[in-house]
């Protein structure tokens, strides 16, 4: 599976400056909204909703580009395991995760408070990481089946050998700030 998230995101996930996830979901997550619905993922970077006011002034540059057209190359070059995964319906729980992650907290706040496909307003899904490395980029076509506001996307099979020189990004721990 591949997990959709801002290109900047993808590369604060990478460089260990961001060490969980915080998803409210997309517009076509489905009836019953979003989940962390798989424990292990390849991050599939996306310029979909993604400005410059969203994330912290430290996070890596966003560079405002238009989504992925048919036949792009994308570059997957980053597998991610999630330790463990909650919803939160406490802000001052949230707000613990601050030095953890690099969206703004004007965006937290406005997933937090966002109400719709299955998620009450007041809550937010969070999941600690594991971010590993590719040895070689994964490269493939960008396709329509991967657009959209959703989360996740089935991939086709990954290169034969890509698990072979992972290398660990960064390192999760289990316990809560």
């Amino acid at each position: 599976m591949g997990f959709k998230e801002w290109q900047s995101v993808c590369e604060a996930l990478a460089s260990g400056q961001q060490t969980v996830i915080l998803r409210k979901g997309g517009i076509h997550e489905g009836r019953e909204g979003f989940s962390f619905a798989h424990q292990s993922f390849f991050l599939f970077p996306t310029r979909f909703h993604a400005t410059g006011d969203q994330v912290k002034a430290d996070a890596p540059v966003v560079e405002v580009l238009p989504e992925w057209q048919k036949g792009d190359p994308i570059a997957i070059t980053h597998f991610v395991k999630a330790e463990w995964a909650r919803t939160l319906t406490d802000w001052d729980e949230v707000k613990q995760w601050d030095s953890q992650h690099v969206y703004s907290e004007q965006t937290v706040r406005d997933r937090f408070d966002w109400e719709g496909k299955g998620m009450s307003k007041g809550s937010i899904h969070v999941a600690k990481v594991q971010v590993y490395a590719l040895a070689q980029p994964w490269v493939f076509p960008y396709e329509a089946r991967y657009g959209g506001c959703r989360s996740w996307v089935a991939l086709d099979a990954p290169p034969e050998g890509w698990e072979a020189g992972l290398r660990q990004v960064t390192a999760c721990m289990s316990s809560l700030p």
